[in-house]
């Protein structure tokens, strides 16, 4: 059987809150019998952007990530309350308003803060995958609809189907050690909690600091065994290089850069928990 599963690419993610703003458009004011009553018009939403910050000085960059209910395949809040939360054959989580009236307990059952809860209703509220207009047969939800940069991408498949996909393209979901299974999966994921390493090559000519581009810069973790490569590159008009999908706290790293004109340079760098700027890094040739 096949079920609905969302896609999200952080790298396209703009924070131009379409998503945020035509989901409230959707469902404050709004009443959908059977599938959820009005949401609150002020507060957090049931769609939210994360922003994530990394590096510093010229080489920074900065990740949106998109994140609402996951309609999770092992849903905890449907362990917490199985007789007020169901599941659709299509794999969307729903909550019935009538049954989860006074239910503020439920809230705290989700792990990752999909859940609202509406004080005036006294229900709590998730985002459901537009159910109510995929049933009247839109092709998408509206936060795919309305987004700009095509960041969201919805299709159907069965759980070993999108399992192999996942695996093919890298994708990833959020908190995977909870075994929750989410049917949200992210592309680029590794812009919100992996670090990078970056730095400018330069030469000092006749007292004039200029860009190196092209010099061939390595970085290798270092192990007991010696060095293991995690990846080569070259540098750009500017002199800038940038290495990511490191993870916190991976300990030493060997760079070395290579110029056949302007010579070597060699730095050990120590990977805490801060993407590193490694700032100015000058070739002895000029």
């Amino acid at each position: 059987m096949t079920e609905r599963h969302m896609i999200i690419d952080v790298a396209l993610c703009e924070n131009c809150n379409n998503c945020v703003l035509a989901t409230k458009d959707e469902y404050v004011g709004n009443d959908f019998p059977g599938y959820t009553r009005s949401h609150p018009p002020q507060g957090a939403g049931v769609v939210q952007i994360e922003r994530f910050v990394r590096g510093t000085g010229h080489l920074v960059d900065t990740a949106y990530l998109p994140k609402m209910c996951n309609h999770c395949a092992d849903a905890p809040c449907m362990k917490h309350a199985p007789d007020a939360i169901s599941r659709r054959p299509d794999g969307i989580v729903m909550i019935d308003a009538g049954k989860a009236h006074g239910r503020k307990d439920i809230v705290d059952s989700c792990p990752y803060g999909a859940i609202i809860w509406n004080e005036a209703l006294q229900v709590p509220q998730q985002w459901i995958f537009d159910a109510h207009l995929l049933d009247q047969g839109w092709k998408e939800p509206r936060v795919q609809s309305v987004c700009p940069t095509a960041a969201f991408t919805t299709l159907r498949a069965s759980a070993e189907e999108m399992a192999r996909k996942a695996a093919e393209e890298g994708l990833e979901v959020l908190k995977p050690e909870l075994g929750a299974r989410p049917r949200i999966y992210y592309r680029n994921l590794h812009r919100c909690h992996a670090l990078f390493i970056a730095g400018s090559v330069a030469i000092l000519h006749h007292g004039i600091k200029d860009c190196v581009e092209g010099a061939k810069v390595t970085l290798a973790k270092v192990t007991l065994g010696g060095a293991n490569l995690h990846g080569s590159l070259g540098t750009d008009a500017f002199g800038d290089f940038k290495f990511d999908r490191i993870a916190k706290g991976s300990g030493l790293y060997q760079l070395k850069i290579e110029h056949e004109r302007f010579g070597y340079a060699e730095r050990e760098i120590d990977i805490g928990n801060e993407s590193l700027n490694l700032g100015e890094i000058l070739l002895p040739g000029g």
